[in-house]
């Protein structure tokens, strides 16, 4: 976890200028024992002061003006939107139920950013009766799905055509630059453009592009929103109307094992010098200039707490079976896509040599409920606590959350040290009309 002292975000309008943080002050760190005696355990912690933190940091970090747009696929939390709502921070949504948080949260729809690459029918009419005007279009049945849900609601939208450029060669999960379900190929730009001046209800605004996630160096991510700044740099002159430039994200953060959240010490400046050399007007806020992340924002903020129900040895090995699995943290790992489940406990400590360590399994009926694997935890009994770090982002929310029928982890929400809320998902199952 991120130790106290850290200096906290500038909340006034942090996610829409790259402000200086304020003043170091030592904020209270929360109490993980105090809080698993209280709640329980699995119990997912929230510390709404790293969010901030994270918000404050990363504008601090981008060029003047730039707007911040919050995945909510990373956590949709009604606490930790609200939270970063509250500080400037615009939402990112992707389905009806983010549309319905974001708005329990406070967002103004007028300032949501709908995005994805399989909006129906039934999902567009939701966002739109709710007063999302704002779209990222990924294909020509996409547009038009757009404009004949808008057309029948009676009203205009604007859209950014979300391009898949080129590739800029860096390294983490590759979203753009080769064959994908995701944006319109650079290629298809121009007779895409030709199809929405057609279109009586849909305006195109700019560009939205997304070339990789959870970018390794500063470097690499550097390379990628460089490389979508010239990619929009080169469709404006080609006639795509660029009021708004959404160059994506990539911003990292550690996951499941002790470490700090990234800084982008040249980003600001990097990304600055390639806007004043491709892009004119950009400083006068034409065009705006915006940037995505989940991640990067909640992923430091949340800690796993899980309880050890048994350890046990088996032909050389040592496992300690916790109350938590993959149907608690990150279970969409085994999509080899996601978030490769390696967890570290913060208790955990260099090995000696012939110590094999202890894996960590979950309480399900697989072998593939692992958690991590040959980890130093020397003494480990039944009824010790342990913490998982920086599992904010694609945690309880990425998981198999109905698989064996366990209860959900309680999630806690604590600021200054203090709780301000605990909840649980609850699933159940409604029945339908069957018909006759």
């Amino acid at each position: 976890m991120t130790p106290n002292g850290v200096r906290p975000a500038d909340a006034t309008g942090a996610g829409d200028r790259a402000g200086h943080p304020a003043a170091p002050t030592t904020v209270a760190a929360p109490d993980h024992a105090a809080l698993a005696r209280r709640f329980g355990t699995p119990a997912y912690v929230y510390d709404l002061d790293e969010v901030t933190r994270a918000l404050g940091d990363l504008s601090a970090s981008l060029p003047t003006g730039t707007r911040v747009y919050y995945s909510l696929k990373a956590n949709p939390h009604p606490a930790l939107v609200a939270a970063l709502v509250s500080a400037g921070c615009h939402p990112e949504i992707t389905s009806s139920g983010e549309v319905d948080v974001a708005l329990t949260a406070g967002a103004d729809p007028a300032d949501c950013l709908y995005t994805g690459p399989g909006k129906t029918p039934g999902a567009l009419a939701y966002a739109l009766d709710r007063g999302v005007r704002v779209f990222s279009v990924e294909s020509r049945t996409d547009l038009l799905r757009l404009d004949t849900a808008a057309t029948g609601h009676g009203v205009r939208v604007d859209c950014l055509v979300r391009v898949n450029g080129a590739a800029a060669g860096g390294s983490g999960l590759r979203m753009t630059g080769t064959a994908s379900q995701f944006g319109v190929d650079l290629a298809d730009v121009p007779a895409l453009l030709d199809t929405a001046a057609r279109c009586p209800a849909v305006t195109v605004r700019g560009a939205h592009f997304y070339s990789i996630t959870n970018a390794a160096t500063e470097e690499a991510l550097v390379a990628e929103l460089c490389g979508s700044i010239r990619t929009a740099a080169w469709l404006r002159e080609k006639g795509l109307p660029l009021e708004v430039l959404d160059i994506g994200g990539g911003f990292a953060a550690p996951y499941a094992r002790p470490g700090e959240r990234v800084g982008y010490p040249g980003l600001a400046a990097a990304l600055t010098a390639e806007l004043d050399d491709r892009v004119a007007g950009w400083r006068d806020g034409d065009p705006r200039i915006a940037v995505e992340t989940g991640r990067h924002l909640v992923g430091t903020s949340g800690t796993l707490l899980t309880t050890v129900l048994d350890v046990k040895d088996s032909h050389g090995r040592r496992f300690a079976v916790l109350d938590a699995g993959i149907n608690h943290l990150g279970g969409l790992s085994g999509l080899r896509r996601l978030l490769p489940t390696s967890a570290q406990p913060i208790q955990a400590v260099a090995k000696e040599a012939d110590d094999a360590g202890v894996d960590l399994a979950g309480p399900l009926c697989t072998p593939l409920d692992m958690l991590g694997h040959g980890l130093g935890l020397p003494g480990l009994a039944p009824g010790d606590v342990l913490a998982i770090p920086n599992v904010g982002a694609y945690g309880l929310s990425a998981s198999l959350l109905g698989f064996l029928s366990h209860p959900v982890p309680t999630e806690v929400v604590v600021a200054g040290g203090r709780v301000v809320s605990a909840s649980r998902i609850e699933l159940r199952r409604e029945p339908v009309p069957a018909g006759d």
